[in-house]
């Protein structure tokens, strides 16, 4: 006898409810708060001690692509931990050996910082080999990825679209890894 009394209030509920909401939009959950999608994102970590005079423009350059990225975060090394990336400053042109997706060295090259490169650029560039972006030469400022090609004038050290969509697939993947590769820039 219950059952029959709420089968017989139910379209009386779902005209209500249609009443309630008609002419409004009614939005659909978000898949998962922002929050859930970071706590997901997988942490690479990076020691700069050896970066010199070039420990800020590593830190810009991390900050950039955890603001533009959300399945992956740099982050620096806790004292005594093992960094997944070493950055090192040196005397030559800025370049990265990738040992896997998300590890290896990079080189932080003064040599291009002499010729009018901007460091914050130069160091989203070589991060983003660590995530596993190409050189794409020549290419125009717009390109993070263009690296020096796009001129001493460009300061940009944004990825665009297409690098940050790059970057997120890549660590979306369970389990993803990149073959140890060599960037020379």
């Amino acid at each position: 006898m219950r059952s029959s009394k709420i089968v017989r209030a139910l379209p009386a509920a779902v005209t209500a409810v249609l009443a309630l909401t008609a002419g409004q939009a009614v939005a659909a959950p978000a898949s998962a708060a922002p929050a859930e999608r970071t706590a997901a994102a997988r942490v690479v970590t990076y020691d700069a001690g050896g970066a010199a005079e070039f420990k800020d423009a590593v830190a810009k350059g991390a900050a950039i692509w955890n603001e533009s990225v959300v399945n992956v975060k740099l982050q620096p090394a806790a004292s005594g931990q093992r960094a997944n990336v070493r950055i090192i400053a040196d005397n030559g042109w800025p370049r990265t050996l990738s040992t896997g997706l998300g590890s290896g060295t990079i080189y932080f090259g003064r040599q291009a910082v002499d010729e009018g490169h901007n460091t914050v650029r130069i160091s989203s560039h070589e991060l983003g080999h660590i995530l596993g972006l190409p050189d794409r030469k020549p290419g125009p400022c717009s390109s993070l990825m263009s690296g020096a090609s796009a001129g001493t004038s460009c300061t940009n050290p944004y990825p665009n679209a297409a690098e940050k969509a790059e970057a997120e697939g890549s660590f979306g993947l369970v389990g993803a890894t990149a073959a140890p590769r060599t960037y020379q820039d």
